[in-house]
């Protein structure tokens, strides 16, 4: 047996050692760790000679200074999404604000900013170029707009309200967590579940008889607000007033009681306006798009209105298509409830195009989904990805070593959690562990990453049988995984997805192209037990359905962008703060009318209120990366899906480079042009 590390979170162990890892030693381990840091950066702010500062006594060391505590952190922070319980949540909410505070002093010391700029004007640095050069312009301007240059009581409050910021987006994380989890619907009326796809209901009957509901006798089913349930209830099951309940609930999440969000909404706006205030911004949106490849929150705003005004006539038919189907089929004309639209949205696919996804389920397992994906990775990006052992912090959790197929050399290693559980935070997302670097002509160091979701579960010993948009999350998942684990930069961080936010989503959705393609779905998209792939009348119907209602789906996005720009550039101060009416004005013309009204769904809004930053002023980023992501993959259809050449060269150009340069420079070089966003409205039948 391995000794036991004096500090867990501390330990450099690869891969790492998960079982040490307890809320007790949380905070000894990271305030060791604080304190280490911050002997590091005094020793960087003693006095120094300007001739004699290098590129890497400056910001090498600076960059080191905080590697191991960003490390033990990022543990901390993955547990808390993963493993949350009350004594962890105790652990790690009695270190945020010091952990925040201390990360918030870094750009705003003034020795240090001293020495920074002390280097920038030597030779040395005069001298720098490719990624060394990078890394220097993006410190300093990190600095600059992290508060380096403010006045000293500006940069106490600039303190003051990051550590805020950073308490009250935790709070908001938990309550979202704590209010989905507190909900629950016992089913016992087994008719009330008709329509109810066979898997799920499976499901929820043994999800029921885990937590103590019903007997094989007298079976019970369990709903509850997670969307591998939650979606297919408001989808498939024919009681209309079930998908009602279902529908109330999730749309009350983070909105009563001691869960209530709305009003921390309101106070992380104001912080975040007078952020960007302080710093010389006109709002937080500017503030945060400034480096970004929209560079201003107007141009996210005209590209969002833009996208919208293309759409719009494409989205009022859609609209009046599926009330004239619902009235046809009921002989009502209605208006439309909420809890109404996906299930007749449903009815009408399968009527237009004879295509139920639940037919889909049988052709993605998760085994084969996984292990075809790895070999499309090995075909069209030149890895080799195989199942490793390692501890982990679940038993369902998977470990996977990825090593190049040409070299052999070990390039990374990643977890993969793929199923619901109630101390695991809901959606799917990417996160990496460790970023490696290489150090002069050696080798690069692995990487370690992870990819997290909440997919259909396993039952009584099957296999877990995915539906298709599942699928296509595990991949867009996988894809910014790619990006982090081969990411070639010499400099951590200027590697893998430290990258301009509307550009990181490119790798990710990039990937799901190929849950489309014959050529790829065939290595992945296998029946669970003949082994047979799609048949080719399903799949023809797969592809004709893809365009199904496709400028709702995109009023949707851009409707969800419109209010978090709308809400950092025109809301941030108002008083009274009234969440739901600012949402109805800003999302006016992208929603389908209904006869309820729905709340805002902004107090569960993780990507926007989750985290400091996080996706705010940034949500439009899906739809900018589409535009990406789509012109880059025409490079694909053109010369072949599973190309390895263009899969080196995109690997090469994309994938390797992190922030090493711009990223409107690597998409120029992959692609010989600027971005051209015909290829995504062709993909979604907007355009001829």
């Amino acid at each position: 047996m391995p000794e036991e590390p004096s500090h867990p979170f501390l330990d450099d162990s690869f891969p790492i050692r998960w079982k040490p890892l307890t809320p007790s030693d949380l905070g000894p381990d990271i305030r060791f760790a604080l304190e280490e840091a911050q002997q590091h950066i005094d020793a960087l702010c003693e006095a120094f000679d300007p001739n004699e500062l290098t590129f890497a006594s400056t910001l090498l060391a600076l960059e080191e200074a905080t590697r191991q505590l960003g490390e033990a952190w990022g543990k901390a922070g993955h547990l808390d999404s993963v493993c949350n319980s009350d004594e962890l949540r105790e652990a790690y909410n009695a270190l945020l604000p010091d952990v925040s505070a201390f990360f918030a002093r870094i750009p705003l010391n003034d020795a240090l900013w001293k020495r920074l700029k002390a280097y920038s004007e030597t030779r040395e640095a005069a001298e720098l170029s490719g990624a060394k050069k990078r890394f220097l312009e993006e410190t300093l301007a990190d600095f600059r707009e992290s508060g380096a240059e403010l006045p000293p009581e500006q940069k106490e409050r600039l303190k003051e309200i990051q550590a805020a910021l950073a308490e009250k987006t935790q709070k908001f994380s938990e309550n979202v967590l704590d209010a989905t989890n507190a909900w629950e619907l016992i089913v016992t009326d087994e008719s009330r579940l008709d329509g109810l796809p066979s898997t799920i209901k499976d499901a929820t009957r043994a999800d029921a008889k885990a937590n103590d509901h019903g007997t094989e006798e007298e079976p019970a089913w369990r709903l509850t607000l997670k969307a591998p349930v939650l979606i297919p209830v408001l989808e498939h099951v024919h009681d209309d007033s079930l998908r009602k309940e279902i529908w109330e609930a999730s749309s009350q999440v983070a909105r009563n009681g001691e869960h209530d969000n709305r009003e921390l909404i309101a106070e992380i706006l104001k912080l975040r306006h007078e952020k960007a205030n302080m710093l010389g911004f006109k709002d937080f949106a500017d503030y945060i798009l400034q480096r970004r490849m929209a560079k201003s929150g107007e141009k996210a705003l005209a590209f969002t209105e833009d996208l919208h005004r293309r759409a719009e006539e494409a989205f009022a038919k859609e609209c009046t298509e599926l009330e004239a189907f619902k009235a046809a089929e009921t002989g009502e004309e209605t208006p439309f409830e909420p809890w109404q639209i996906a299930y007749w949205s449903e009815k009408q696919r399968k009527a237009k195009y004879d295509f139920d996804d639940e037919v889909l389920r049988p052709y993605f397992p998760m085994d084969k989904v996984l292990a075809g994906m790895f070999a499309i990775a090995e075909k069209v990006f030149g890895v080799t990805i195989k199942e490793g052992n390692a501890e982990t912090w679940h038993e369902e959790v998977l470990f996977f070593d990825m090593t190049d197929s040409t070299s052999g050399n070990h390039i990374g290693s990643f977890y993969a959690d793929w199923h619901p559980r109630d101390s695991k935070r809901s959606g799917a997302w990417m996160n990496y562990l460790k970023t490696g670097n290489r150090a002069s002509d050696n080798p690069l160091t692995p990487h370690l990453g992870l990819i997290c979701g909440n997919m259909t579960p396993p039952v009584d010993g099957k296999p877990a049988l995915l539906t298709h948009e599942e699928v296509s999350t595990i991949f867009h998942e996988f894809g910014h995984l790619l990006h982090h684990l081969l990411g070639e930069v010499e400099i951590r961080s200027l590697n893998g997805v430290n990258v301009a936010w509307d550009f990181v989503e490119l790798p990710s959705q990039f990937m799901e192209n190929f849950c489309w393609e014959r050529e790829s779905l065939d290595f992945f998209a296998r029946h669970h037990e003949s082994g047979e792939p799609i048949p080719d009348e399903l799949f023809d119907k797969m592809l004709a359905a893809r365009t199904y209602r496709s400028a709702s789906a995109m009023m949707r996005q851009l409707g969800l962008g419109k209010l978090d720009l709308d809400l950092h550039i025109h809301h941030a101060t108002e008083e009274p703060f009234d969440i739901d009416a600012i949402s109805k004005k800003a999302t006016e013309g992208y929603r389908i009318p209904t006869k309820t009204e729905a709340p805002s769904m902004a107090p569960k809004f993780g990507h926007l209120f989750s985290g400091p930053t996080g996706y705010a002023a940034g949500y439009y980023s899906y739809k900018w990366a589409e535009v990406l992501d789509a012109d880059a993959f025409s490079r694909f259809l053109e010369a072949g899906v599973l190309n390895g050449d263009v899969g080196r060269e995109y690997r090469a150009k994309i994938l390797s480079k992190g922030n090493s340069e711009p990223p409107e420079k690597l998409f120029h070089d992959f692609m010989g042009r600027d971005p051209d966003l015909t290829a995504m409205l062709k993909r979604d039948g907007l355009a001829a």
